[in-house]
């Protein structure tokens, strides 16, 4: 058998049929460039729901093709793989000209239902844009982005997808010594706040035109016809926003990297590198080893997410025009997300809608949970287990201020009065899931993983597939839903996670 780095570039076609209009766009907006072939690679996890979602056959993966195309070392007949350019604001500051320095868009594939979808193939190699990077991705960092894109999907969370992780023993330079690994993203677009920074930081406003032209004709079409269209769309996407973090905040989800580069047009969770679901409450964690200052603590992901848009908006300012016309479509910002987050809220209580009764005692529930670090997603759930009928002390177990806690479930169980309607048990177990990704869940599928043991990730997928229900016939379940060990603690992720 030849080498995949010497074979002839021979295409597969994997059953997709494609478009490229991202490519369409123009020299100034990508450099059209092939991936970079890795050695010996081996499947290491696929998403059969994506992959069903893409219209592609059961068996399409078993095709010795298809492990190399999805690795980047043979072309997909019809794709057109480029990088794209991007610039962007990075832990606040403005750091100019980005870029995709390790993922090649390979093009547009049709879904089943009929919905266009975009693949990207992350860990693929040099591009232009890698600066001082080496264009791959890890193991560790491929199996967190695959389990965290098919774990947010599932939970009702916006979010770009996976469809696989390919992996092989070509050796990557990170803190230390790892193996490289490919997983290949798919979203209906992964067009960045920071490709618009970039086109309007360089004056180059006929390409800045012509990308927010774009956006509106295939994502954002009711634009088109509004007074202030460019106002329009920078009114759209705030909303998108505050409901995409509203979502954040309700499941206890910190990204970790909230730069505008890493902030999605089409209001997408985009990028996970050291993301954290929470274990034990505490509105000032940082996720990121790398985030010293804690910009991106929990509690400020809100308010990061309003100073994004807004440098979206100042992006968007050479279109709009009116600096006014801007600053009103940024404005519903704060209205929206606290409207948002209630309501999620509310919903996580039984209510289909959001009172001043229920956003009193979620912020009273919240106060008492920081002050003793409770476990964020385990009290939600046993809540919601106990208004469907189970003994009020597996909560009251939770807390060691036992008053506190009594004084609490007295004041939930007057909750249905007060709001002037019926608690809804089942709406309470929709919305609370019974697992979610911890750090130490995906650590340990990660060290099975590097020993070729790649069976806790497809365990692992299964169960977060279903966040919201009970797995008693899943022999691991009962640990991975519990409380987390003790070292889990103790995890640093970073940005180079």
């Amino acid at each position: 058998m030849q080498d995949t780095e010497t074979a002839p570039a021979q295409r597969h076609d994997a059953g997709l049929t494609w478009r490229n209009r991202f490519a369409a766009l123009g020299d100034a907006f990508s450099t059209r460039l092939a991936p970079v072939p890795l050695r010996a690679p081996y499947w290491v996890a696929r998403s059969a729901s994506m992959a069903h979602a893409l219209g592609l056959p059961e068996d399409w993966w078993r095709a010795p093709e298809a492990l190399e195309a999805f690795t980047g070392n043979r072309p997909l007949a019809g794709s057109e793989p480029l990088a794209s350019v991007y610039s962007g604001h990075q832990f606040g500051h403005w750091a100019g000209q980005l870029g995709d320095g390790r993922a090649i868009l390979l093009g547009e594939v049709q879904a089943a239902d009929g919905q266009t979808l975009e693949l990207q193939l992350k860990g693929s190699g040099l591009t232009p844009y890698s600066r001082m990077g080496d264009g791959r991705a890890v193991l560790r960092s491929s199996i967190r982005e695959f389990l965290a894109s098919e774990a947010m999907h599932a939970l009702g969370i916006p979010t770009t997808r996976a469809l696989c992780v390919t992996g092989s023993d070509q050796p990557v330079r990170r803190e230390e010594i790892e193996t490289a690994a490919v997983v290949t993203r798919v979203a209906p677009s992964f067009i960045r706040f920071g490709h618009f920074e970039h086109f309007s930081a360089r004056n180059q406003l006929n390409e800045l035109r012509r990308l927010a032209d774009f956006v509106i004709e295939h994502f954002y079409p009711d634009c088109r016809d509004a007074a202030q269209p460019y106002a329009a769309l920078l009114a759209a996407v705030t909303r998108r926003t505050a409901a995409l973090v509203a979502q954040w905040q309700a499941v206890g989800f910190m990204h970790g990297v909230m730069n505008t580069d890493n902030m999605s047009i089409l209001g997408l969770t985009i990028d996970y590198g050291p993301y954290q679901f929470m274990d034990g409450f505490d509105p000032n964690h940082i996720c990121n080893h790398s985030d010293s200052g804690g910009r991106y603590a929990y509690q400020r992901q809100p308010a990061v997410a309003h100073w994004n848009l807004f440098a979206l908006g100042q992006a968007l300012l050479p279109l709009i025009g009116e600096p006014d016309a801007a600053m009103a479509a940024l404005e519903p910002f704060k209205t929206l997300y606290p409207a948002e987050y209630d309501r999620r809220m509310a919903a996580k209580l039984g209510f289909a809608r959001a009172s001043e009764h229920t956003a009193r005692w979620v912020r009273e529930a919240l106060v008492l949970m920081a002050r003793e670090r409770t476990d964020y997603p385990i009290f939600w759930r046993r809540l919601a287990r106990h208004a469907a009928g189970a003994p009020a002390e597996t909560v009251r177990e939770l807390f060691l201020d036992q008053a506190a806690i009594d004084a609490l479930l007295l004041s939930f169980k007057e909750l249905p009065a007060l709001a002037g309607r019926a608690l809804e048990p089942d709406l309470m177990l929709k919305n609370n899931p019974t697992i979610v990704l911890r750090n130490h869940l995906a650590e340990q599928a990660i060290a099975q993983a590097k020993l070729k043991n790649f069976g806790m990730i497809e365990e692992l997928l299964r169960v977060l597939e279903n966040p919201f229900d009970d797995h008693p016939a899943h022999a691991p379940y009962t640990d991975w839903a519990g409380f987390p060990p003790d070292w889990a603690a103790h995890i640093q992720i970073s940005c180079s996670s």
